[in-house]
């Protein structure tokens, strides 16, 4: 029962996910008794704003595991009215993730997107998560990034890419 290649997936979106965690306590650190302000900025006026960002975050993970176990696509709604409710979604899609149990062979099964109008892409496993699932997710997790950055949180690239943390050596004089 090789599941190799979904472990490493669970582990990446886990970890990102704690990322994104991260950002969210600097957030409140910084903006202290006006954090939850942070939810409605937007980069521009035709993007969402940060805390709906943090959902179609959390959604590339979430339907990953629901496709996994088996069950439909589920997102969660568009609006976050506080932090406790963004990290609630965090920590759901965490518990959901490491729910899956299933092999590689998953990766190999067809999935269908449904896009709305009609329209559809029918998918192998392994594209869906290559070519649709990662690229939303880092597209979601990077904007939610660019509005704290543009807010002036104290963030930089190695809040970005805490799961690097844990493997970063000082050379030794």
């Amino acid at each position: 029962m090789e599941n190799q290649k979904i472990k490493v997936l669970q582990n990446i979106f886990i970890s990102r996910l704690d990322t994104l965690s991260h950002l969210l306590t600097v957030s409140e650190s910084y903006f202290g008794e006006d954090v939850e302000s942070i939810l409605q900025r937007r980069i521009a006026p035709d993007m969402f704003p940060f805390g709906t960002q943090i959902v179609f975050t959390c959604n590339q993970p979430r339907n990953f595991a629901l496709w996994c176990l088996g069950q439909p696509a589920n997102n969660l709604p568009p609006d976050v009215a506080s932090l406790d409710e963004a990290r609630g979604h965090i920590s759901s899609t965490k518990e959901l993730l490491a729910s899956i149990n299933v092999t590689d062979a998953t990766l190999s099964d067809v999935k269908r997107i449904e896009l709305g109008q009609g329209l559809y892409i029918e998918l192998s496993g392994l594209s869906y998560v290559d070519d649709f699932l990662m690229p939303n997710f880092y597209f979601h997790m990077t904007t939610a990034y660019d509005i704290l950055r543009m807010a002036e949180a104290p963030i930089g690239k190695r809040d970005f890419m805490m799961h690097l943390v844990p493997f970063v050596k000082h050379q030794s004089n």
